[in-house]
């Protein structure tokens, strides 16, 4: 026998979204709402934390600014406030990111983690489903899908051989607000990407001793060219040139500018900038100040680790350094690999396996990816706005006949009576 109290609450568990899930209240998420009240299309966000750009409110470093203009980071239909400086500070964004929300009344579902997503091909409809802060589960069912979860939702904690003897302070960089506690003491940073570098120069502010990782090549690229940035330039010159040339301009005016850092141990890559970041998804670093510090000393290159022990790194070389606390600026992934039951548009990875710019849409069940694609929050906020047109127009057609049809049936049922 079918206890109905279980039906009842079947039945209060399950909801039916008449428009799409947006699954991550960053600025991917946010971005595809607001396009989407434009359109009049109802829609839910789900978060699992307690906020909007949980990553930018909890996840960063107190120094962190934008590291392209502020023309560039703006989302569509409310642009950044005039008089936010050129890179606008960490504080700043996330004041522009809860005002966008305001603006265009987003609510999105907090504490509400997505624990699995799956495609009824029967149906033709998405079941979401999340877990509550309390433990409860709910299940969202809708028509279209749009993963906001971007390229950063989890950090990366590499393997490194006697890191759990090490005795001393170990942080990710998702845990690092500033230097002021590590004030005199030597701190290795592992990893030289754009946060290892800026995280360092933090350090630096505090007198602190800092070491930098650099086990493989990198690209650093002054900040600003000439008063323009180095960005700005670039896609400017692609208007024009073609992207192997518009690499070697920008080496040309990098070596101008911060000289040869490959005599500090700063290995350039084979490959330009531009052309590594499109086959490889991989960054160059935007200087800030941080090679000065490395040219002077007060931030030491230093090769690859081959394992830790109590308050030592030994290198690759073999040489030993006395270290009191580690900063991991070892990056981010993506989740999607583990909520999304759809292994076809999805890669091992977590990026979309359709290359760009057709990576926003993928297949034809309703599945929509928003902040995956290598041209950053410009990238993102261009993706945001294709969704929202491409579901709204489906969304207001059959809204329309549905329209029609119920009043078909009105009339009919007045004639008959």
């Amino acid at each position: 026998m079918i206890d109905l109290s279980d039906l009842n609450f079947i039945r209060s568990r399950s909801i039916w979204v008449n428009g799409p899930v947006i699954v991550g209240a960053g600025p991917s998420g946010l971005a595809v709402g607001a396009c989407l009240k434009e359109q009049g299309v109802p829609f839910i966000i789900l978060e699992k934390d307690d906020c909007i750009a949980s990553l930018w409110h909890k996840l960063t470093y107190d120094s962190l600014k934008l590291h392209s203009p502020k023309k560039f980071c703006q989302l569509p239909r409310h642009p950044l406030p005039e008089h936010y400086p050129k890179y606008p500070t960490k504080r700043q964004f996330t004041e522009y990111l809860e005002s966008y929300a305001r603006h265009f009344d987003i609510n999105p579902q907090f504490n509400e983690c997505v624990q699995s997503a799956k495609y009824d091909e029967v149906s033709g409809l998405w079941r979401v489903i999340v877990v509550t802060l309390n433990g409860s589960k709910v299940q969202y069912i809708c028509r279209w899908l749009v993963v906001a979860t971007g390229k950063n939702a989890e950090r990366v904690v590499p393997y490194i051989e006697g890191l759990r003897d090490f005795g001393g302070e170990v942080l990710h960089t998702c845990d690092y607000k500033s230097g002021e506690k590590f004030h005199g003491k030597k701190v290795l940073v592992v990893g030289c990407g754009n946060s290892g570098m800026e995280v360092s120069l933090d350090l630096c502010k505090y007198d602190a001793q800092p070491s930098i990782v650099c086990r493989s090549s990198v690209h650093v690229l002054p900040r600003d060219i000439f008063g323009m940035s180095t960005s700005e330039l670039a896609i400017f010159m692609m208007k024009w040139l073609p992207l192997w040339l518009v690499d070697r301009i920008l080496l040309f005016f990098t070596w101008y500018i911060l000289g040869n850092i490959e005599k500090y141990g700063l290995e350039r890559p084979l490959v330009g900038p531009l052309q590594l970041q499109k086959t490889q998804g991989k960054l160059p670093v935007l200087d800030t100040g941080a090679i000065e510090k490395i040219r002077t000393g007060k931030v030491k290159v230093i090769p690859g680790i081959k394992k830790f022990s109590s308050g030592m790194a030994e290198l690759v070389t073999g040489e030993k350094l006395e270290i009191d606390s580690i900063v991991l600026a070892t990056g981010y992934r993506s989740n999607v690999p583990y909520w999304l039951q759809e292994s076809e548009f999805f890669s091992k990875n977590g990026f979309p396996k359709a290359e760009f710019p057709d990576s926003w849409k993928l297949g034809k069940s309703g599945l929509y990816a928003v902040g995956f694609t290598r041209g950053g929050l410009p990238g993102a906020s261009a993706d945001a706005i294709r969704i929202a047109q491409d579901i709204g127009k489906v969304f207001k057609e059959e809204t329309k006949k549905m329209k029609t049809k119920t009043a078909a049936t009105h009339r009919r049922c007045i004639s008959q009576f």
